[in-house]
């Protein structure tokens, strides 16, 4: 199934690009995706008593044109409504001469309530706020509750970062075509698409893929491939060795959390470094993980240089002070192997007062990096990247990725996971049951088992943000934190299942 998320200005490209190859001109493709939306209207929608179709000057109203004669044609009270015509000889002006429903004043329109309203006005190309004229009958959809199908993207919402410019409609079905756009899948735009359709209007797989699109929604297919799989002759270290840094006495649990949930995704070994005063605490609660005093830098770089984990986990429980911060990049200064490296929770909010630390020059982080701040803890660590100077989530994580040459996650309901070289994935399975303290730390310690393992650390972290969310599903309602590894055997198994 294809994954590729193309901007709008990519699908632009996409769609000249078609047009130049054929078979089908632009006309062609806009009868083609008129039809589309008009099909899934007369499926979804034959309650309704009445179709307004609301139609812009752009192609997106040509679309618009279309499903009303098709609607017309095929019994269906509808009406259209237009600010201003099409631009001669485009093809939406084809679209709108072929089209026998008469338009009228979109200052006429008013939602009826037994109909449902077809949103063609804008698509995502959309870049400027909704004018006074629009905003109003946005308001009065959204007021009257009617349905509304939106062609494209919902009016309103931009197609590249999923903000709202100005207002949107609210939509119940999103029909978009060949590929989702950015806007489809970035908050809060998801939630204004309501059910999405990516329709097939005849542009092949292969034009899509001649653009080199560097974002993908996440699914399994982008990183199934580099799964880790035990080869018979495995043994415990061969599996990957996973290190977790401890916190104090009174903050345990977190680092636990993190060795829980690396040894049930397939680390073959994973040790728990802690402090002195926490070691008690720590062998109450631990059986399979092991458990190796970590007083000092000394110690910490002593059993690094000695047992050569493969990935650590640096953060979860630790202090929020700066030397938290200085203490991971002296470790990792001072590793003369290092591995990959997951840093989250205390250790990012240490990281964000001493910017200089984090940053490194492209190719300097000889282990691989990985970070995975919410929102709070990212502008905190790139206070120039704030949303007012940069609307997209997607562009920001990609520049963080850059500035730190390692991995960003930057979680959230729609979490988007960002390499250096400019690849970033936008994950779409995220659940609102992992608002749940402690999550986080699991999603942490799922990270460093997969990468323990020898998962690239981009394929790697767009798996464990999936699995991460699929267990949270499997459980339901009710769940915590503690419940989260224990679910990801079955979600593995079905990985695995040549037959899923």
């Amino acid at each position: 199934m294809p994954f590729e998320v193309l901007t709008p200005e990519e699908m632009g490209e996409c769609d000249r690009r078609a047009i130049a190859a054929g078979p089908f001109d632009g006309f062609a493709l806009m009868k083609r995706a008129g039809a589309a939306v008009a099909a899934l209207v007369l499926e979804r929608f034959s309650a309704a008593a009445h179709v307004d179709v609301l139609c812009g000057p752009g192609n997106n109203g040509g679309d618009g044109y279309v499903v009303a004669e098709l609607l017309r044609r095929s019994g269906v009270s509808v009406s259209v409504f237009a600010d201003r015509p099409p631009r001669a000889k485009s093809d939406a002006a084809l679209a709108a001469a072929a089209c026998s429903v008469p338009p009228q004043p979109l200052a006429a329109f008013a939602p009826r309530p037994d109909g449902i309203v077809v949103d063609a006005l804008f698509g995502a190309g959309l870049a400027r706020e909704l004018d006074g004229s629009m905003r109003r009958v946005v308001g009065l959809v959204n007021a009257a509750g009617v349905p509304v199908a939106a062609v494209d993207l919902p009016s309103g919402v931009s197609g590249e970062t999923g903000r709202v410019l100005g207002a949107a409609f609210r939509a119940v079905l999103t029909v978009t075509f060949v590929r989702p756009k950015p806007g489809h899948l970035l908050l809060p735009g998801r939630l204004l698409c309501g059910d999405l359709v990516v329709a097939d209007i005849g542009i092949p797989d292969t034009v899509v893929a001649s653009l080199a699109s560097t974002c993908v929604e996440n699914r399994r297919d982008v990183w199934r491939g580099h799964l880790p799989s035990p080869s018979v002759d495995a043994h415990k270290y061969s599996r990957g060795h996973v290190a977790v840094f401890s916190g104090g006495a009174s903050a345990t649990g977190a680092a636990r959390l993190s060795a829980m949930a690396a040894a049930r995704i397939g680390a073959g070994a994973v040790t728990l470094l802690s402090p002195s005063e926490a070691l008690a605490a720590n062998a109450a609660h631990l059986t399979s993980v092991m458990l190796r005093r970590a007083d000092t830098l000394e110690a910490m770089l002593a059993f690094l240089e000695e047992r050569q984990p493969a990935a650590i986990v640096y953060g979860p429980g630790l202090s929020p002070d700066a030397e938290t911060g200085r203490l991971l990049m002296r470790l990792l200064g001072r590793w003369r192997e290092p591995a990959p490296a997951v840093v989250d929770a205390s250790a990012l909010t240490s990281l964000a007062g001493q910017p200089d630390l984090l940053a490194a020059p492209p190719g300097d982080r000889a282990g691989g990096l990985v970070i995975t701040p919410h929102e709070g803890e990212f502008s905190r660590l790139f206070p120039d990247l704030s949303k007012e100077k940069i609307p997209s989530k997607l562009e920001r994580a990609r520049l963080a990725a850059r500035g730190i040459d390692g991995v960003v996650v930057y979680k959230g309901p729609d979490t988007v996971i960002a390499a250096p070289d400019g690849r970033a994935a936008i994950n779409t399975n995220g659940t609102p049951l992992l608002a749940t303290a402690g999550s986080g730390d699991v999603l942490s310690g799922i990270l460093a088992g997969l990468l323990a393992q020898g998962m690239p650390a981009f394929e790697g972290a767009c798996a464990g943000v999936w699995i991460h969310a699929e267990a949270a599903r499997r459980f339901g309602p009710g769940l915590i934190a503690e419940d989260i590894p224990a679910q990801l055997p079955s979600v593995l198994r079905d990985l695995f299942d040549p037959a899923d």
